[in-house]
């Protein structure tokens, strides 16, 4: 269905788990003496099995390409996303909420499914889509650099249960490691540490501040490195106007290439389409509002849409120009998820009884970054969440011009997933 897409960032998903009461005294037995321990195959190892690997990933794809856009929508309906760039990862958010789920029950686990639009798949249809996703994602690039993976940080003391540690490590490929949680500021220099590591130090200051009760902490990440496959001179890169809105200019790096180009013009939609192929059958995908039309683009966003847009390309030779940035952007989700649905385990009715029978636990705060870098060569991009759970026809010759706000979307091929999504209206706005 999908053709070329791109996908090169980094991204990662922290959730935090904290108890009402005392931790217990033993010591959890998952952590090795080297402090780090793998829970999963090597990469270079061979997978347990291919089979259904495809339609398990497939299966998730058009579930989790619903719940980008929902976000994307809620994300951009934020007083402070008003005449900025908004930047994310779907994915990595949607698997590390999966990874929560694992210890969930009852409401708490039906709402995250929710809102996640996984009400009509059964967990093991989540979980094993995940652990095929996490070995297509990890197994199948040699072009370019693709990691995804998840982490458990644990308090000294803290046992969670035995099968949610075993599925962690099954369907995630979760890592685990102590962080010192009593005292808040080493923790956080720890995990920032480990998330530093993952994300190749695109990541380097998500955590901040720690909740003292703290018990656990998942991560998720996600780091992609791409090259396009035809670069952009450098010595064709010059200073032009980029129009944020009717009134407002700012001057950027342009980068200008002629060639042979994938794209689309809805004239009844205001959109034109735009494929930047990448090596390693990646693209980065683009859509353009005409000029004032962004809102209404905005509304059409849906997984029928893109699919729409991309069946509908064409191919011809023309000059495209492209602003040269990076950006970075912030979240804090936990207002924005209870307001989609995910209530329950924001409150003192939490069941996450699935990670720890003797103590309650809640979620208190989810926590995003992630980070955006394009030039002439290719892309970088790193994100991480952090989530705390405390006690309690024939066209005229063209030319496109990226000079105005438009949307992207990173979007890997193979298992046909929203890695990234967002909207650039300010390349200059770090």
């Amino acid at each position: 269905m999908w053709d070329k897409f791109f996908c090169y960032l980094t991204f990662g998903l922290l959730l935090v788990i904290a108890c009402a009461a005392a931790p217990a005294s033993n010591d959890h037995c998952i952590h090795s003496a080297d402090h780090h321990k793998h829970l999963h195959h090597a990469k270079e190892e061979h997978h347990p099995s291919h089979e259904g690997a495809h339609q398990d990933c497939h299966l998730l794809s058009p579930h989790n390409a619903d719940f980008a856009f929902s976000l994307y929508r809620k994300l951009n309906a934020l007083p402070d996303s008003k005449g900025k760039n908004i930047f994310f990862s779907p994915v990595s958010i949607s698997m590390a909420l999966s990874l929560l789920a694992l210890g969930a029950k009852e409401q708490t686990h039906s709402e995250i499914y929710r809102v996640l639009e996984y009400s009509n798949l059964q967990p093991a249809q989540v979980n094993e889509g995940y652990e095929h996703l996490l070995h297509m994602l990890n197994h199948s690039r040699d072009a370019f650099q693709l990691e995804m993976g998840s982490s458990l940080a644990i308090r000294q003391g803290f046992k969670p249960l035995d099968k949610f540690l075993q599925d962690a490590q099954h369907y995630y490929q979760s890592e685990a490691f102590t962080a010192d949680f009593s005292k808040p500021d080493v923790a956080a220099q720890e995990i920032n540490k480990y998330i530093a590591k993952k994300t190749e130090d695109m990541i380097t200051d998500l955590v901040k501040d720690v909740d003292k009760d703290t018990v656990m902490m998942l991560i998720s990440y996600l780091f992609f490195r791409g090259k396009w496959e035809k670069p952009f001179d450098a010595k064709r890169t010059y200073k032009d106007d980029f129009h944020v809105d009717e009134n407002t200019k700012v001057t950027v790096d342009m980068m200008s290439r002629n060639g042979l180009y994938q794209y689309y013009i809805d004239q009844a939609n205001h959109t034109t389409v735009l494929m930047l192929p990448y090596k390693g059958n990646a693209s980065m995908m683009i859509l353009l509002p005409d000029e004032g039309k962004m809102q209404e683009v905005e509304g059409l966003l849906s997984k029928e849409q893109i699919k729409h847009w991309h069946d509908s390309l064409l191919r011809e030779r023309f000059p495209v120009t492209v602003p040269k940035f990076s950006m970075s952007a912030t979240y804090s989700l936990a207002d924005t998820l209870q307001e989609m649905g995910m209530v329950n385990a924001f409150s003192q009715s939490a069941d996450l009884s699935g990670i720890s029978e003797s103590h309650k636990l809640m979620v208190s705060k989810v926590e995003h970054k992630a980070v955006l870098k394009v030039d002439e060569r290719g892309t970088e991009a790193a994100a991480a969440t952090t989530v705390e759970i405390v006690l309690m026809s024939a066209l005229p010759r063209l030319r496109i011009n990226l000079n105005r706000p438009f949307l992207l979307l990173i979007v890997e091929d193979s298992t046909k997933t929203i890695l990234f999504m967002g909207k650039i209206t300010d390349p200059t706005a770090v």
